[in-house]
């Protein structure tokens, strides 16, 4: 029986393989392991591509999150608007400086925040708007930038799963005030290990999260604030740049076999995902709604197809949430999604001969 897994790194590693131990060889013989040269050209590399100031090279994704609220001065009072539509990092890390999570209910098309309702969320406590480019669909960043330079709020793009994605033309992560980005692993941009990183044109926001990655300290044993620490390392970096000269190819080798799944599923029940049209979707995970959902996925499982569910319970439905008080059918279309979505197999390695078996396999169960 065929086995293909959900993502596969091995055969990513298998393109890649004497470029990256050579670099991290070199790494080993340097002593230098720590926030060094290699973070600091990683740093540079991100910022051009981006088309940004700055990069700041951190310890993972959720840690540029809190490092960035808090440099945006978030605490208690204060109210950020996000997605409940994601990974738990992006509303945790606000109630990590003490703020207060405000739920806004996503579009059932791009599953991004729904702008109408947004507008309709925003207090004066507002200080931060938290738009998920989930999945690697780039939010409506023209309309959220519009809503909050008339309001003065922060917008914060978690880019995590964006790295390269792109709205009318310009960069996910050059929009916001700040963006951040994660380099777990199975991220189009991942590094063995975590990693993570801020981007901003904000020459205060910069410096202030530079100070706030070591202790709140600079320089070294002189304390201005009280920091964290949270450094991205020398391997991680030196993988990451690597990996970044190969990240344009790679996301477009995704959208190619996006287009071929969007053509293979045509026939069948399936909802395929839907890109808007002045976006650039990188398909960091390629996610369908599907009718009997874990019927459908368990048959693939037997049949040595991987697939996986994102998100199973949106955050305003977790246990730690309750006493928002937003309880069962206050945003519908993310309970809706979360009942019926899941990802399919799909990565730049992913042959043509097993995605045909995939779409093959979900046909034979719906027949």
């Amino acid at each position: 029986m065929k086995k293909i897994p959900l993502l596969d790194l091995k055969a990513q590693f298998a393109t890649i393989r004497e470029e990256v131990l050579a670099a991290v060889e070199n790494v080993f013989e340097s002593g230098a392991y720590i926030l060094g040269p290699e973070v600091k050209a990683l740093e540079k590399e991100v910022a051009e591509y981006i088309g940004v100031k700055h990069a700041i090279g951190v310890a993972n994704g959720t840690d540029a999150l809190v490092l960035t609220l808090d440099a945006m001065g978030v605490g208690p009072g204060d109210e950020v608007i996000t997605t409940p539509f994601t990974f738990f990092a992006s509303a945790e890390t606000v109630s990590q400086v003490r703020g207060t999570p405000v739920f806004v209910d996503v579009d059932p098309e791009t599953y991004n925040l729904d702008i109408e309702q947004l507008k309709a969320k925003i207090t004066d406590k507002t200080k931060v708007i938290i738009p998920v480019h989930i999945f690697g669909q780039p939010a409506n960043m023209d309309e959220l930038r519009a809503i909050a330079e008339e309001k003065g709020i922060y917008i914060l793009e978690d880019a995590a799963q964006a790295m390269g994605s792109q709205f009318q033309g310009q960069m996910i992560g050059s929009w916001g005030d700040a963006a951040t980005y994660s380099f777990f692993p199975t991220k189009n941009l991942g590094g063995y290990g975590d990693g993570g990183m801020v981007v901003t044109n904000n020459d205060e926001l910069a410096q202030k999260i530079r100070i706030l990655r070591v202790h709140g300290s600079s320089p070294k044993y002189y304390h201005s604030m009280i920091g964290y620490n949270s450094r991205l390392d020398e391997i991680q970096a030196t993988a990451l740049r690597i990996k970044l000269r190969h990240l344009d190819q790679w996301n477009d080798a995704r959208r190619e076999k996006a287009t071929i799944y969007n053509e293979l599923l045509k026939d069948t029940p399936l909802v395929t995902p839907y890109e808007a049209p002045d976006r650039k979707h990188i398909y960091h995970l390629y996610i369908v709604q599907a009718e009997q959902r874990d019927e459908l996925m368990k048959y693939l499982g037997e049949h040595g197809i991987s697939t996986g569910v994102y998100y199973p319970v949106p955050l305003h439905l977790q246990e730690v949430y309750k006493d928002l008080g937003q309880g069962e059918g206050s945003m519908p279309v993310s309970e809706y999604l979360s009942k019926r979505t899941f990802a399919l197999p799909l990565y730049p390695e992913l042959s043509h001969e097993d995605m045909n078996y995939i779409v093959d396999t979900i046909k034979k169960f719906y027949k």
